[in-house]
């Protein structure tokens, strides 16, 4: 079993990416698997609602939304980070969620998501919302903690001193781990995936 974390902040050994070892250090500590992905500072495309992913599973910008895409079959579990920008995770991160969920489409489904923000003081809350949105309109099954997934501080250091924090990431790595070795023992026990009815698309205008 293999999880992938991506860091979606522009600080490559920040606040983000402090909360993140806390998670996958637990999940190695169960034989899961890790690998953190870093955004970095780079721009990050936002979708241009091209359409062309629909028939080419791959974005017109090829960055680091084809190279996930291309591999997401690899992984079991997906964490998405974020520091906390104006009550809502960074711009690079929805930019790159928005096309990386537009282009794997229903390979996301069965997956276990999870997500964690990282704040220096308030919309945790906000930015974890925003975040979870990704996971349950594409059938994933989400990973939950003992509290929302976020930690407190504005240097790593004092990240490391938000300790009911650190221990939700535990937590979250150790409800995630549970997650993932359920859903391979219902594989191997022969129980088959849901099967979903065709997707029925509405909208809201009446004649």
């Amino acid at each position: 079993m293999k999880v992938l974390l991506i860091n979606g902040s522009p600080n490559e050994d920040g606040c983000t990416y402090t909360a993140l070892c806390e998670v996958a250090g637990k999940l190695q500590s169960h034989g899961i698997e890790t690998e953190i992905l870093q955004i970095g500072r780079a721009p990050v495309a936002g979708c241009i609602d091209c359409g062309a992913c629909v028939k080419t599973h791959r974005c017109v910008f090829d960055d680091l939304v084809n190279d996930i895409a291309g591999r997401i079959d690899e992984f079991d579990g997906l964490v998405v980070g974020s520091p906390v920008y104006y009550a809502g995770p960074s711009g690079q991160i929805c930019a790159l969620l928005d096309r990386l969920f537009q282009v794997t489409g229903r390979r996301m489904a069965g997956k276990v998501g999870a997500c964690i923000v990282s704040c220096r003081r308030g919309g945790a809350t906000a930015a974890f919302d925003r975040l979870n949105k990704y996971f349950t309109i594409t059938n994933m099954v989400v990973a939950s903690s003992q509290y929302w997934n976020q930690v407190h501080g504005n240097t790593p250091e004092e990240v490391l001193q938000d300790i009911e924090g650190l221990q939700t990431m535990r937590t979250l790595g150790e409800n995630m781990a549970w997650l993932l070795k359920s859903l391979a023992a219902g594989r191997t026990a022969g129980v088959t995936p849901p099967q979903y009815e065709r997707r029925i698309y509405t909208n809201f205008i009446r004649e």
